[in-house]
């Protein structure tokens, strides 16, 4: 594999262990990242807001290096915070015109993670409105668009966290997934994008599908996913959802490979999600890369119930319910799709609803009993490579299960880990990736099948043009 030299194409570990060499400073990488932020960033529209005070957080943790005291496991290394999320001084707007510009006094837990590791926060990065769609744009930003191709979409609703992982904006950028979020602008971006277990990551203040969203980490790597992951799995009593975990190393283990593990390669999930031949063949191919490093894969179904049916109430009740709170006289500023979705599933009843997540439940018990039999499910992530960054949002409620997220809102329903990672390039030079899910709370083992992928299949970076 080629080594950068460019700091800003670099991973965090290799930053971090040239500040420890005392061969690159925290403000030297910082002036290379924006110098990549002014050349490319006009087009690709990856911020909601840019950090005034980065290069002065770069300084003191130059500071510390220089004096042999670093803060934590990513002093230094330049990080984003999707707008879904509190940054201390800055607007949470969420990607909509109905929200206030009063700066959040407090950061989320996921965001203080970062910063007591010692990152520095570069800006706040797009998203969709309120998260609600997988196209990348909204009606406070309009289109962030794909570095690999600017006719392209990035996906979302990570939309920016997706587009400064692969403008190479910085080594790390938190998003946030609650039907693939994370993944799907992570696949689109030929990058690696975790959705931990729930409650890995503490949330506050919850968001509008706060039952089944995690925030997760999204890099150009599997190590520095799992760096970051150890810096942001942290137990916070602002959230009474989350693990009492211990503070560990994630990367502890992952490099052990994936000889002798038993790996199901599952086309369906409870429906039959679309996939284009392309992507057919890349998950094939990916099968094959696991058996060729010692796993045990075969085709298996963990028969679960239609998650479409489950996951579509989930998702139009949390939506109309946001429309519900949203003043009257700022309606009309919704993305048009978030209201026409919300105005189909908000008559729903309380026993239907009460019903899905009955059937939620029963979901994740049969992927526990699946489990039992496979540590690995290697699934698709994208029916299709990255579609146009222009095209218009249509029947939403059909498009979440067809072009949007077929492959990835299960995950989100029984809770388990999944990530994200790039095999392949297309015929187009688009990227593809896979999924890689675990049972719940093993963790470690999708970071070490995601990183036998990786290994095998090196996928180069974006060239922004």
């Amino acid at each position: 594999m080629t080594i950068p030299t460019d700091p800003a194409l670099m991973s965090a570990e290799t930053l971090l262990g040239l500040y420890a060499r005392r061969a690159l400073s925290p403000v030297e990488v910082l002036q290379a990242v924006l110098q990549r932020v002014a050349l490319y960033n006009p087009w690709v529209n990856a911020f909601a807001a840019m950090n005034p005070h980065a290069l002065r957080e770069a300084g003191e943790s130059e500071a510390r290096w220089m004096a042999g005291r670093p803060m934590g496991l990513l002093d230094g290394v330049p990080s984003t915070v999707k707008d879904l999320l509190n940054l201390a001084g800055f607007p949470t707007r969420r990607g909509s015109k109905t929200t206030p510009t009063t700066p959040a006094t407090e950061d989320a837990p996921a965001v203080m993670g970062l910063k007591q590791a010692g990152a520095v926060i570069l800006g706040k990065t797009t998203t969709t409105e309120f998260g609600w769609k997988s196209p990348g744009d909204c009606p406070l930003h309009g289109i962030t668009r794909n570095p690999w191709n600017r006719q392209r979409t990035v996906g979302g609703s990570s939309s920016g966290a997706g587009a400064a992982g692969a403008a190479c904006f910085g080594p790390l950028h938190i998003g946030t997934d609650a039907g693939g979020s994370v993944r799907i602008p992570a696949a689109f971006c030929g990058l690696v994008g975790l959705k931990p277990s729930f409650g890995r990551i503490p949330q506050w203040p919850l968001g509008a599908f706060a039952n089944v969203a995690c925030a997760g980490p999204m890099t150009r790597t599997v190590r520095d996913a799992a760096l970051m992951f150890s810096a942001m799995a942290r137990h916070d009593l602002r959230d009474p959802f989350c693990l009492p975990d211990e503070p560990r190393d994630w990367r502890a283990g992952i490099e052990d490979g994936v000889a002798g593990m038993r790996v199901a390669l599952v086309r369906r999930l409870g429906f039959d999600p679309p996939l284009d031949a392309e992507g057919e063949a890349v998950l094939l191919g990916a099968a094959k890369l696991l058996e060729e490093q010692g796993a045990i894969v075969e085709e298996a179904d963990p028969a679960l119930p239609d998650t479409r049916a489950i996951f579509g109430r989930v998702w139009g009740v949390a939506l109309a319910r946001l429309v519900a709170t949203t003043p009257e006289d700022k309606r009309p500023l919704l993305d048009a799709g978030l209201a026409e979705v919300a105005a189909q599933e908000g008559g729903m009843s309380a026993i239907d609803f009460l019903g899905a997540e009955a059937l939620r439940i029963e979901a994740a018990h049969a992927m526990a009993r699946f489990h039992q039999r496979y540590d690995l499910v290697l699934t698709a992530c994208t029916p299709t490579a990255a579609f146009a960054a222009d095209q218009p949002t249509i029947r939403p409620t059909e498009a979440l299960w067809r072009d949007w997220a077929p492959w990835t809102f299960a995950f989100n329903l029984t809770r388990q880990p999944a990530i994200s990672v790039p095999v392949a390039l297309d015929e187009h030079g688009m990227p593809r990736a896979v999924q890689v899910a675990a049972a719940l709370y093993r963790d470690d083992l999708v970071f070490r099948g995601a990183r036998a992928l990786e290994r095998a299949a090196e996928v180069p970076l974006a060239t922004p043009g």
